[in-house]
C-alpha cells in the first residue's frame, strides 16, 4: 500500500494530472465528474493538502475519506467542503465505483471580489472533524444544477462577464448549503440533541470535578474538542436547537453555579469568582449583573 504522507498540491492543474483528469479548461476553477477519477489498481491510502477550496457531492461504494479526526463512506450521498490547508485522505479498496461531482476553487479565483472576504463566513468550511451535510433528493439536484451552470459557463467564451456570473453562482451554492445545514441541525434531531446531552454533562463534570478551585473558565475550543466536533459545528449544532452560543451556554452554567455558591455558602464574591476561574472578581461581577440585572451581593442579600 503507498505511503500516507500528505501531497502538497498547489494548482487544480496539479490536482487533474495526479487523478489522470484531462487538463483543465480554466486554471483557476473546475468542475470534476468523480466518475472520471482514476485511482491506482488495488488498496491505496493518500492524504493531500490543497492549496485551494473544495466543495462536493460523493456517493461511492469501497470508498472511505478521512476529514479531520472523522472517516466518512459515501454509500449515501454525502456533500462537504474543505478551504485550502487542510488534509484530506482518501482509502480506496478494490473495484471502487463513485460518482458525484467536486467544484475547486482557488483564492485566486476569489481576488477582488466580495466573495474573497465573505467566504470565511460560512462555517461549515471550518467542519473538519464532525458532520458532513446529508442532502435529500430534491437538495442534491439543487445543488447538481448549479455545479452543472458554473462548468458550462467556464467551458464557453470566457470575456469579462464570466468570473462575476460564476462567482454569483458559488453564492448561490454556498446559501443553499448553509439553508440545509440548518435543516440538517434540525431534522437530525437526535444526534444534535446527543451532542447537546454531551455538551451539559461536559458542563457538569467541570463544575463538579473541584468544588474548591478552578484553573480556568471552560474554553469553547476545550469543549468542543472533548466532544470530539470543531467548535463552529458545536456553535452552529446549539445556536440551531436553543437559540444560544456555546460560549452562552458556559455562561448560563456559570451564572446557575455562581447562584447556588452565593445562596448556599458564606464565600465572599471573590471567593466565588475565583472558584468558578475567573481571573478578576470584577469581570464576574460585571457578567452576573449582566445576565441577572443583579450584582453577586445584592442576589445575596435578597435571601436574607
Amino acid at each position: 500500500m503507498p505511503g500516507t504522507a500528505p501531497v502538497k498540491i498547489k494548482t487544480i492543474s496539479q490536482l487533474h494530472e495526479l487523478r489522470g483528469l484531462p487538463k483543465p479548461q480554466h486554471p483557476l476553477i473546475s468542475v470534476i465528474n468523480l466518475h472520471d477519477v482514476k485511482f491506482p489498481a488495488g488498496q491505496v491510502k493518500q492524504f493531500a493538502v490543497l492549496d485551494f477550496y473544495s466543495i462536493a457531492i460523493k456517493r461511492a461504494t469501497n470508498l472511505k475519506y478521512k476529514y479531520g479526526q472523522q472517516q466518512y463512506d459515501f454509500d449515501n450521498g454525502v456533500m462537504f467542503f474543505t478551504a485550502p490547508g487542510q488534509v484530506i485522505g482518501v482509502e480506496a479498496g478494490q473495484d471502487v465505483e463513485h460518482t458525484g461531482w467536486v467544484l475547486f476553487i482557488h483564492p485566486d479565483f476569489l481576488w477582488n471580489t466580495q466573495l474573497a472576504k465573505t467566504i470565511k463566513k460560512y462555517e461549515f468550511f471550518d467542519y473538519a472533524i464532525d458532520e458532513a451535510l446529508f442532502l435529500s433528493d430534491k437538495e442534491e439536484q439543487v445543488i447538481n444544477d448549479i455545479l452543472r451552470f458554473i462548468q458550462q459557463e467556464y467551458s464557453s467564451n470566457i470575456d469579462r462577464f464570466t468570473q462575476d456570473i460564476i462567482i454569483s453562482q458559488i453564492e448561490l451554492l454556498l446559501n443553499y448549503s448553509e439553508r440545509f445545514y440548518n435543516r440538517q441541525f434540525i431534522t437530525r434531531k437526535i444526534a444534535s440533541h446527543q451532542l447537546l446531552d454531551k455538551l451539559e454533562q461536559w458542563l457538569d463534570d467541570y463544575f463538579n470535578e473541584d468544588q474548591q478551585t478552578m484553573k480556568s473558565l471552560p474554553a469553547v475550543q476545550d469543549i468542543a474538542a472533548a466532544l470530539h466536533v470543531s467548535s463552529t459545528y458545536l456553535g452552529g449544532t446549539l445556536k440551531a436547537l436553543t437559540g444560544l452560543s456555546t460560549q452562552q451556554h458556559i455562561h448560563e452554567r456559570l451564572i446557575e453555579k455562581a447562584k447556588e455558591k452565593l445562596s448556599t455558602s458564606s464565600l465572599s464574591v471573590s471567593e466565588v469568582a475565583y472558584q468558578l476561574g475567573f481571573e478578576h472578581p470584577q469581570s464576574f461581577s460585571k457578567l452576573f449583573k449582566a445576565k441577572t440585572k443583579q450584582s453577586p451581593l445584592a442576589f445575596r442579600q435578597s435571601f436574607n
